[in-house]
């Protein structure tokens, strides 16, 4: 393979990157790397990493000169909104770079996302279902693939371990701020709060699915997602998570057969610093609805959408999972799997009586398509996973189309980053 200089920029918390980067230079290629926050610099192994110490308004500027000084190819990072990536898109695209972002799976569990330019509300991928029934022909039959292991305590410990890092280095990276909305201390008391819960809420959750299934009634399933995750703050039209709640329970309640009930589901990863089954409830008392919806903090979302009439969803990737099922789902925000002939296209207010259940073949067919074009097997949180992650992505990211080099500038650049980096 030609060679390729790769920078490397913030990746999921964790050794992923570093191990990825090891990889490429073993093959040949040029790795690098910018560290802003003490999280990063702990979790990088590889050689040529630079520290960038300031804010968001030298970044650029900051960038474009490393990319010229280093005769970078391919920019790799994780997640397409965070503001510092988001800049940096901007640069590598004027500059023709290759940009490759990975994300938490389209497919899940055992999918990672690597898509080139962007991912979710900013992929290239098609809406047209014509499209993936054509692309699909020319594949060979999905792989009948084992499921990995993952472990929560080491995605907890390398998240705590980060932002311990992160804490402990602030003197070292001044201008740094984080995409989060919480301070992760706030959050990290939020997350001992919910542990401490973590028995009640489990048997909260099993007496409300059997009160439902003594019920007989059918139902929807609403999962809800983080409010604070960029799905929801720039792939919809939504500032949070409690609109959508307010618009689906306002649109449940004055369309909805009488009878059927609406599940909500707590998202498995919330910090717990806001009670959305209080917040929920309150919301069915107020529209008048409260004996037809049930609230789960924890339970299996596969067994549960299997029985479902149909699942709503701003853009989880749970919509993926009820497809596969057959299951009814219509999508409120921007995702990828939005497609006609997949989804429901009639709006919300006539899903509740006469949901549109996938096609089977068009999603048999997107699916094939994604795992092809922007999914790689593998996963971040345990050491099988990351190995098949890792070889996953080299094979992805050395087939992707090799751009040329940026110009090198006659002479040295570090002047030139020494000059940005006292500016005011």
């Amino acid at each position: 393979m030609p060679r390729r200089e790769f920078l490397f920029l913030q990746g999921l918390a964790g050794p992923f990157f570093s191990r990825l980067g090891q990889a490429l230079a073993e093959r040949g290629h040029g790795v690098h790397r910018v560290n802003f926050n003490g999280g990063d610099k702990i979790y990088w192994r590889g050689p040529n990493a630079v520290d960038y110490r300031w804010g968001l308004g030298r970044w650029p500027s900051f960038l474009t000169a490393l990319l010229q000084e280093r005769g970078i190819t391919d920019l790799v990072l994780f997640g397409d909104c965070r503001p510092l990536h988001e800049a940096a898109i901007a640069v590598a695209k004027r500059l023709g770079l290759q940009v490759h972002v990975f994300e938490e799976g389209y497919i899940r569990p055992d999918f990672v996302t690597l898509e080139a330019g962007g991912v979710n509300g900013h992929s290239r991928l098609s809406r047209d279902p014509e499209y993936y029934l054509e692309a699909a022909r020319a594949l060979p039959p999905m792989p009948q693939l084992g499921g990995l292991p993952s472990s929560f305590a080491r995605r907890a410990w390398e998240d705590v371990s980060y932002n311990l890092a992160s804490l402990a280095l602030v003197p070292l990276f001044p201008g740094y701020r984080t995409h989060r909305p919480w301070h992760i201390l706030h959050e990290y008391f939020g997350w001992v709060l919910r542990l401490l819960r973590k028995k009640a809420e489990t048997i909260r959750s099993a007496a409300t699915l059997e009160r439902l299934e003594a019920s007989g009634k059918p139902y929807f399933v609403f999962p809800l997602q983080l409010t604070d995750d960029y799905q929801i703050r720039v792939h919809s039209q939504f500032d949070g998570i409690e609109p959508a709640i307010e618009l689906v329970m306002a649109s449940f309640a004055r369309h909805a057969p009488d009878g059927t009930v609406l599940l909500v589901k707590g998202h498995p990863l919330d910090n717990g610093l806001v009670d959305w089954e209080k917040r929920t409830l309150a919301i069915a008392a107020r529209l008048g609805i409260s004996e037809r919806v049930f609230f789960l903090e924890t339970a299996d979302i596969d067994i549960i959408v299997r029985s479902a009439q149909g699942v709503v969803t701003v853009n989880s990737t749970t919509g993926t999972l009820s497809l596969r099922h057959g299951v009814p789902t219509i999508v409120l925000g921007d995702a990828v799997y939005d497609i006609p002939r997949i989804t429901h296209q009639g709006g919300l207010d006539c899903f509740w009586t006469t949901p549109t259940p996938p096609e089977a073949p068009v999603f048999d067919a997107f699916r094939s398509v994604l795992v092809d074009r922007c999914l790689v097997h593998g996963g971040y949180f345990s050491e099988f996973g990351l190995a098949m992650l890792v070889a996953g992505s080299i094979t992805r990211l050395e087939a992707a189309e090799a751009p040329l080099p940026v110009m090198r500038l006659v002479g040295s650049t570090r002047p030139q980053l020494a000059a940005i980096a006292t500016q005011r």
